[in-house]
């Protein structure tokens, strides 16, 4: 997907709700384990339930991988079912450089048609140039949201710069907002407006809503830009949220509980 069905969906949808498929095989419903592939099966009742609702899906691919093949084969399963007018992300943070980055690059845009791929770009434009290629979407963790981000992430350099924000610059040097995203952590509020400074342009995925504590209302407004600007994932709080054999309809519940409220802040940004 490029930037302009992107922008369309959101609109079209009056959303921009990420899910996250972090399917962990012990959390699912029981019921599910007596299927084939109860990870798939999981994943394409949430698909089924929510596709209206969202812009985008990502799997990480931590749950899949620690299943060995059969969690490879249930990932991509889960990737071609997705419709193909929703935006498929690989949360792989992947950071390597040379030939290791091109092949993690191919895995992931080629063998998964992935629309896009989670980097750290910590270890320079190395880890980063090799995926461009592919004329698909790189989103850097520039600002997470956990606590311990702030060992490195808050560093200030010679300049006065904290690390994330050096970061960001230098990476505007290596392609612009029609193929490259940032993570910013939800709940990092007070950093999201020098963010906006840095990079108006560019979207931005936003983690940590919910489990993490961050709160839609609280940066939604500030992270917005005229395009919306912004893919916001929630996890566990909607796939999680129920565990009987009727859990589809507590989860879009809670997935149009999280869209009507985003179409209440895209009216009063006057984006639809």
């Amino acid at each position: 997907m490029n930037l302009e069905q992107i922008i369309s969906s959101i609109k079209q949808k009056k959303s921009y709700l990420c899910v996250g498929l972090d399917t962990d095989i012990n959390k699912i419903p029981k019921h599910l384990l007596k299927t084939a592939d109860p990870v798939f099966e999981f994943n394409k009742i949430i698909i089924d339930t929510t596709k209206d609702l969202v812009i985008a899906y990502k799997p990480n691919l931590a749950f899949y991988e620690s299943l060995g093949a059969k969690g490879i084969e249930s990932l991509r399963k889960t990737i071609e079912y997705i419709p193909n007018n929703i935006f498929k992300i690989a949360d792989a943070k992947r950071g390597d450089i040379g030939n290791t980055s091109k092949l993690y690059a191919k895995t992931f845009f080629e063998t998964f048609n992935f629309d896009a791929v989670t980097l750290s770009p910590y270890m320079g434009r190395d880890s980063v140039l090799p995926y461009q290629k592919f004329n698909k979407w790189t989103i850097l963790l520039v600002l997470t949201s956990n606590e311990s981000s702030k060992d490195l992430q808050y560093l200030i350099n010679d300049s006065g710069e904290k690390l994330f924000e050096s970061v960001i610059k230098d990476s505007l040097n290596w392609s612009d907002n029609s193929n490259m995203m940032y993570v910013v952590g939800a709940n990092r509020i007070k950093d999201l407006i020098n963010i906006r400074k840095i990079i108006p342009n560019h979207f931005l995925l936003i983690p940590g809503v919910g489990a993490q504590g961050g709160s839609l209302y609280d940066f939604s407004i500030d992270a917005m830009n005229d395009n919306c600007g912004i893919i916001v994932n929630v996890s566990r709080s909607i796939i999680y949220s129920d565990s009987s054999s009727n859990f589809d309809k507590v989860v879009r519940s809670k997935a149009l509980e999280v869209q009507t409220i985003m179409s209440g802040l895209l009216r009063t940004k006057g984006i639809v």
